[in-house]
């Protein structure tokens, strides 16, 4: 008697990007709120007027607890998006992505470092938090990067390049201006306002990458499949 073949099943893989996209900017607008209705931190145009970082924002209170909760997990399922673009690139290019997923990882884990210790104090602490953040972004950027590279092999109008190329000049043109903004203003309480804008505006372009493939792999259609062995 021949043995029944084990059950498949086969799930979507742009929810996946879309939760990588929406958890950290619905958790640092939500946190940013709760701050502000606590009276812990002053209320202003986050985009505009740069009266706090996103690391402030979520740094007190109930909005600090919420922060923690749900980009632990975030990290996890960006590193876990990172893995299905490695999938997503074999399947539509011939370039060899083997160092994609283990810079998704390393990025993932300095994520999980700067929720872990956001709201601790002390200078050990405060270093963690800061270089953690740094790079997070540095490794997200190395990740879009190599992502960039290996759709190129197969000419600009592979799909999803040029909109995750808007996205990579976006990230260039904040990382220069926050450059030149360190060397160029010289008082420091201005200086704080813009790099808490730029870092704002950093996070919507963040935002922006992931609903990118969120939507790519919505349209190509890019499932994976679960497989159950039999016993």
């Amino acid at each position: 008697m021949i043995p029944a073949a084990p059950p498949r099943t086969t799930v979507p893989l742009w929810p996946l990007p879309l939760l990588a996209a929406v958890m950290p900017f619905g958790v640092g607008h939500l946190s940013w709120w709760l701050s502000v209705s606590d009276g812990l931190i002053p209320h202003c145009n986050l985009y505009w007027d740069g009266c706090v970082s996103i690391s402030r924002a979520a740094r007190f209170g109930l909005g600090n607890h919420l922060f923690r909760l749900v980009m632990l997990p975030c990290a996890t399922v960006q590193v876990l998006c990172w893995l299905g673009a490695t999938l997503w690139l074999r399947r539509c290019t011939p370039a060899r992505v083997r160092m994609l997923p283990w810079l998704g990882l390393v990025a993932g884990v300095f994520l999980a470092l700067y929720a872990t210790f956001l709201g601790t104090d002390g200078r050990a602490y405060e270093a963690m938090r800061r270089y953690g953040i740094s790079l997070y972004f540095a490794f997200t950027y190395f990740a879009l990067l190599a992502t960039l590279h290996a759709l190129s092999q197969s000419g600009p109008r592979a799909p999803g390049y040029r909109p995750l190329l808007v996205v990579a000049l976006g990230f260039m043109a904040l990382g220069v201006a926050s450059v030149a903004v360190r060397y160029t203003v010289s008082d420091a309480l201005t200086l704080d306002r813009w790099e808490n804008t730029l870092e704002w505006h950093l996070g919507l372009w963040l935002t922006a990458m992931f609903a990118v493939l969120a939507w790519r792999w919505w349209r190509e259609g890019i499932r994976i499949r679960l497989e159950q062995g039999g016993r």
